[in-house]
């Protein structure tokens, strides 16, 4: 039973939870084991029936392809020692020094390694070791938690892979900003600009196909999507998320409504499952807290497009002779050019306004 792979964002996993033991007879389809990803934690079920053995150790860490666990007939397996730690790749690498849980805490707040760790000689490292490793060190450095991570080998593809350009429309937005204080009533769940900005780009899958595109192989055709799949930011202080609304123009606003204070709470939880984040084929990021009146998103590899929606600005205009203000927010568009033209995008902002304000005024 090798280790599945699990998304495209990381390279290895973790192995967080052994879900039955050596020697326990399991049947095809029961989960074993638990894979924590960078952005989620994943049962793996059996691949077969019989009889299990483990062969990762607890908090190992494995790529997909490696043999994480042996099914054999259902005849009893004498208990093996304790599994041996795997590297990337599979290959098995002896057993490191005893990390206390102490020195462990001590790693993550000073940014010291295994690799400078094993460098001590030592059979049990204490905290005291690692604080003396950290003092010895001439650089200061900071962990990088596996979201983190992952977020920066996005960004490094999107930046390398696809040529992006910007376009901005400025979108008054005091009727959107009304109707969700009424819709939230309406439909008992919260309403704000992102569940409006997010059936809103939906109804436009039809309209702008290629907007909700991919490039493919070839590079001379695109593939076009059936459904419009929208992403959606969360980052509550733990890392950025992307979890997705499947389907998202087959939904009432209830629906959606629904799913996004879901995400919302997974988000603060770190728990969203591999399902959750798969698919977008389109991007809503949100930057509408704290006044970020611009954002410029980076497009997701896989997408055409990230819509970025800022905080709405109260802005004085004239309306005749006479002196006005009006809620405007910067609504900016990423596009990758090889799939998309300025015009077209100039076209689908509009067009965003014009079905942000169909939904406010809707009965």
């Amino acid at each position: 039973m090798k280790v599945p792979k699990l998304n495209n964002n990381d390279d290895t996993y973790v192995l967080v939870e052994w879900l039955v033991a050596t020697g326990t007879e399991v049947k095809e389809g029961d989960p074993v084991a638990v894979l924590e990803t960078s952005k989620s934690a994943e049962e793996v079920p059996a691949d077969a029936t019989g009889v299990l053995r483990q062969e990762i150790a607890l908090m190992a860490d494995c790529a997909p392809g490696d043999l994480l666990a042996t099914i054999g007939s259902p005849s009893p397996i004498p208990a093996p020692a304790d599994p041996v730690a795997t590297t990337a790749g599979g290959a098995a690498s002896p057993a490191g020094p005893v990390i206390t849980a102490p020195a462990r805490a001590a790693m993550d707040e000073l940014g010291v390694t295994e690799a400078q760790v094993a460098t001590l000689g030592v059979n049990v490292v204490r905290r005291v070791d690692v604080e003396r490793l950290a003092a010895e060190s001439s650089t200061r450095t900071a962990p990088l938690s596996k979201v983190q991570q992952a977020v920066g080998r996005a960004v490094t593809l999107s930046h390398s892979t696809i040529p992006a350009a910007y376009a901005v429309l400025d979108l008054p937005l005091d009727e959107e900003l009304a109707a969700a204080r009424r819709l939230t009533k309406q439909v008992r769940r919260p309403v704000g600009l992102a569940e409006l900005f997010v059936m809103a780009v939906a109804r436009l899958h039809a309209e702008f196909p290629l907007f909700f595109a991919t490039l493919g192989d070839d590079r001379s055709h695109a593939v076009l999507s059936e459904t419009a799949n929208v992403g959606v930011t969360f980052d509550t202080g733990d890392g950025l998320y992307v979890p997705v609304v499947h389907d998202a123009g087959a939904k009432s606003l209830q629906e959606v409504a629904t799913k996004l204070m879901e995400y919302r709470v997974a988000a603060m939880k770190g728990d969203f499952s591999a399902a959750d984040l798969a698919d977008a084929n389109i991007a809503v990021t949100l930057h509408h807290d704290g006044g970020i009146t611009l954002a410029i998103p980076f497009i997701f590899p896989g997408t055409a497009c990230a819509l970025a929606v800022t905080a709405p600005q109260e802005v004085l205009y004239l309306d005749g002779t006479e002196v006005k203000s009006r809620q405007v927010a910067h609504i900016g568009l990423a596009y990758d050019h090889r799939l998309v033209n300025g015009r077209d995008a100039a076209r689908f902002l509009n067009a965003l306004g014009r079905e942000t304000k169909a939904l406010a005024t809707a009965e």
